[in-house]
C-alpha cells in the first residue's frame, strides 16, 4: 500500500469553489442539533461513520469534538467495538447499529431491517428518529469531500484548504 504525506489538502476551499456549501452545512448541523436527540450521540454516530469509511480527518474530528464534550477515552476508543462495550446505552447502540446499517451493504436483504428500526423505534420518537437519520445525513454529505478532497486531520478547514 502506498502512503501519501502532504501538508495541504488535495482539493482547493470547497466552499470557496461552492459558496452554498456554507449555507448547506449550517442547515444540516441546525437540523441535527435541534435537540431532539443528545449532542454526544450525534458524535458517537458520527464518529463511527468516519471510521466506516476508514477517513482519518472524520474520525481526529469527531473524536476531538467527543473529547470537547467531556466524554471519557473509553467510551471514545469504544465506538470501533461498540457491540461488546459495556460504555453505551441502549438508545446510543441502536443509533450506532443505524449508522453502521446505513453504511453497510448487507448482502442477506435491506440494510435497515424492520428488527433494527423497532428497537430504535424502542428508544426514540419519531422526531428523534428523523433527527439521528439528519446526523447520519449531516456526515455522509461531508464524506466525499473528506475521501476525495482529503483534508489534513487536526487542522481546521478554515486553515488547510489550498486556495
Amino acid at each position: 500500500m502506498t502512503t501519501t504525506t502532504t501538508d495541504q489538502s488535495r482539493l482547493p476551499n470547497p466552499g470557496k469553489l461552492v459558496p452554498e456549501l456554507g449555507e448547506v452545512g449550517k442547515a444540516l448541523y441546525r437540523a441535527a442539533g435541534n435537540g431532539a436527540i443528545p449532542r454526544t450521540t450525534i458524535s458517537l454516530v458520527q464518529l463511527r461513520a468516519g471510521q466506516l469509511v476508514a477517513n482519518t480527518y472524520l474520525t481526529v474530528l469527531h473524536t476531538g469534538n467527543l473529547r470537547a464534550a467531556g466524554e471519557p477515552e473509553e467510551r471514545i476508543t469504544a465506538v470501533a467495538s461498540w457491540r461488546d462495550a459495556p460504555y453505551f446505552t441502549g438508545a446510543e447502540r441502536a443509533a450506532l447499529a443505524l449508522v453502521e446499517a446505513v453504511l453497510t451493504p448487507n448482502p442477506a436483504g435491506q440494510r435497515v431491517p424492520d428488527e433494527l428500526y423497532a428497537e430504535a423505534s424502542a428508544h426514540y420518537d419519531d422526531k428523534a428518529l428523523a433527527t439521528l437519520c439528519m446526523a447520519i445525513g449531516q456526515v455522509c454529505f461531508f464524506i466525499p469531500l473528506a475521501l476525495i478532497g482529503r483534508p489534513l486531520p487536526g487542522v481546521a478547514p478554515t486553515e488547510q484548504w489550498r486556495d
